[in-house]
Formats: C-alpha cells, structure tokens, sequence
C-alpha cells in the first residue's frame, strides 16, 4: 500500500503541535532533572501504541526510546531532540511554564531549546503512523537527557551500542535549511599555582590571581594554529566562563594572605580538521611563553575539568560535517519540495547556529548519517520571555520530517 503524500502531511496539526509543546514546556527539565518530561514523553507514546524503553544513564536520570516498529527489517531513522532545557534566568513577568501564543509565535521557557522541536518530532511520527503507511524499518523517537552537557545522553546510547540508519535532530536552524557542518566543543580547566605567605612577607610569595590576569591577556590576544575553515569562518573562538581564586584547591578566602590557587575554565570552539590535542597544544604553547617571561608562573590544564565546577561539559562534542550528497540531505530536500514547492535555501553551515555543537557530534562519531533540521526560534533580545518557536515552522518541519520518514522506513 502506498500513501500519498498529501494524505501524510494533511494529518499534521497546528493545534496538535501548540498542545504538545505546552504540555511539554509546562514541565520543568533542567539538565540531570529530566525524568519528569521524559516519563510524561514515555506515557505519551504508550498511549498511542509505541514500543517505548526507558533508558537510565544514571540512577534516577531517564532518557526515552520511542519506536514504530518496522515489519521486515527495512532501513531505520531516528528524530532526535534533547528533553534538558537551560536554566531559568531572571526578568519574567509571566509564568514560564505556561507557553502562550501570540499570532505565528510560541512563547515560554524551554520552548525554542528545544520543547518546540520535540513536539514537531512526536506530531511528525505520529502523522506517519495515522497515515497506516507501511514500514519495513523502524521509526525512532529519541528524547534524551544532556545535551547542554556535551550530549551525556546520547554519548550513553551510542556507547550501548544502538544505532539507525540515519538521523535527524530537531534542533533550530529553519525549515528551509538543513545544517550538515558545525563546530566541536572542548571545556578545559587552567590552574595557576602560586606560592602563599601573609602580606607582610609578600616578597616571599607568588601571587596564583595576579599570575592568572596575565594568562587572561594574553588568551584574550592569542591565534590558534589550524588552517582556516571557510564555512566557519570565525572559528577557532575561546571563551573564558568563569575564574576562582584562594588558598589552595578549595579556594579558601583569606584576604591577609596572598593566594596560591586560581582556576578558570575555559570553553574553546573548534572547526573540523581540528583536534583537542591541537587547540592544548596551542594553549600551551601561550602558557609556556609566560613561564618563559615570568621564571616563578606554574600551571596545569585539566580536561575535562573538575567535577567541583557547576555547569562543566565532562564530554568533548566533535566537530561536524556531513557531504551535501549524503542520502539523508537529500531526503529531506526532496520531502521540502513536495511540502513547500520550494528548494531548500541553505545546506551546509547555517549561521550563527553552526559556531556551535550538538549531539550529531555523537551519531556521526558512531557512523550514523545525521542532520539537524528543526523548527526556526528567535532568542530573546529584551529579556527572557522574548526567547519563542514559530509555529509555522514547526508545521513545516513536521510535515518535512513525516514524509522524510516514510521515504527512509517504507516497505
């Protein structure tokens, strides 16, 4: 039996996708605290007849595998998002957890990272199994935990060894775009270590924070290496997060005395061709010229860095590229057209979106083709509540993501 396409995507549904994203939003999930919406998630795709595994990355922590059941063993595809959103910041004048629409846009915390993509992924497989279109291979929901973290969920579930044959991840770079480059992430620690004494004695010590200014300076100035890589052409790019400073490891603050411990950490994103070896080499390569000019200066790097270090990212994410060629690209521009009548506008590095990472990182490391291709969010500009998802894109992307499906999965 074969389905026509507009019989697929007709069963796409604006006030499907608004209900879902706000049944969604309207549970709090902030990294190591998704369980709630994931068995929310899991109750949502029993209900409708998925096979549904609950899987623990860590005690108490659940991410959710969601399947329509192919019939023959055909080819596999996974629509994949991340269940943590980022944290709750201040400024709100609404309930964040209650989303609100105005006109195209959908509004409250979590919704445009990525609540609304979630929602799209659940209406597009859920169009595909009303539509009673017949797959030999199946159809993968994954809603995993982590993402923020350097992708600590789905790092879990390709070390268990499971794959698809091609992916997509709902993350937000348009409807009309299909995002196969980005960049990797690597999160390391700089110690400086000093030498401390009571200010009387000062000329016997070495101060670990002044110590730090100068690496401060001079990582602000630095260049690294790597030849340049078109696409992302503001990478290499690093950001120094957060700096502490004491008496020994535990930063003890003892203003009589000078410090003789600082640590910042620092966030370096990185372009393909490029390694984590190469950024360090770099790295070291300023601090040595410090020790070179300043005989006493001493440090370590530690990557990742230490678990005592709220908001670290344990995993290093890859970069990514995927060739414009590759059959899942050319699925979803295909599907596009049918949907749209239009070409896709960008295949490639879509920006800014690129200069970052996520968890394709992981299912092009385990050697599954592996897009991202989501619903268009606008971020707030004048405070928190500005951060929505548009919905016609999400309408989009579901219908997209449906046919997409049915092409990769059909008997």
């Amino acid at each position: 039996m074969t389905v026509p396409a507009d019989a697929v995507v007709s069963l796409v549904k604006r006030d499907e996708l608004i209900g879902v994203a706000r049944d969604l939003v309207a549970i709090p999930s902030f990294k190591g605290e998704e369980t709630p919406v994931g068995m929310f998630i899991a109750q949502w795709c029993q209900q409708r007849g998925y096979s549904v595994e609950l899987d623990e990355v860590e005690p108490g922590r659940v991410q959710v595998i969601a399947t329509l059941k192919g019939r023959s063993g055909g080819r596999s595809l996974m629509l994949n998002g991340h269940t943590d959103i980022n944290s709750l910041t201040r400024g709100w004048d609404r309930d964040p957890w209650q989303a609100w629409v105005e006109g195209d846009k959908l509004y409250g915390h979590g919704v445009q990272n990525m609540k609304g993509g979630l929602a799209t992924i659940m209406v597009a497989a859920e169009a595909v199994r009303q539509s009673g279109a017949p797959l030999a291979g199946d159809l993968v929901l994954a809603f995993v935990v982590g993402e923020t973290q350097g992708g600590e969920g789905m790092h879990h579930l390709m070390n268990r060894g499971f794959r698809t044959d091609m992916a997509i991840i709902a993350e937000p770079f348009g409807a009309n775009n299909i995002a196969t480059i980005h960049s990797g992430i690597v999160h390391f620690a700089i110690h400086v270590l000093g030498r401390s004494g009571h200010l009387s004695r000062r000329e016997d010590t070495v101060h670990a924070v002044n110590n730090m200014a100068e690496v401060l300076r001079r990582l602000d100035r630095m260049t690294f290496s790597c030849p340049p890589f078109p696409a992302l052409p503001a990478l290499p790019r690093l950001n120094v997060g957060s700096i502490i400073g004491g008496r020994g490891p535990e930063y003890l603050s003892e203003p009589p005395y000078i410090p003789d411990y600082c640590t910042i950490v620092v966030d370096v994103h990185f372009v393909p061709g490029q390694t984590v070896r190469d950024v360090l080499s770099d790295i070291t390569s300023v601090l040595d010229g410090i020790k070179c000019d300043i005989p006493e200066f001493n440090y370590q790097i530690e990557v990742p860095p230490p678990p005592s270090i709220k908001g670290r990212r344990r995993l290093v994410m890859d970069p990514v590229e995927v060739p414009e060629e590759a059959e899942i690209v050319q699925l979803i521009a295909g599907a596009y057209r049918s949907v749209s009548g239009k070409n896709i506008d960008r295949i490639g590095a879509i920006l800014p979106t690129s200069y970052s990472a996520c968890d394709t990182s992981w299912l092009c490391k385990a050697g599954i083709a592996a897009v991202n291709y989501g619903p268009l969010t606008e971020f707030a500009a004048a405070g928190p509540e500005g951060a929505c998802v548009i919905i016609s894109e999400m309408e989009t992307v579901a219908k997209v993501m449906a046919l997409t499906a049915i092409q990769v999965c059909a008997a």
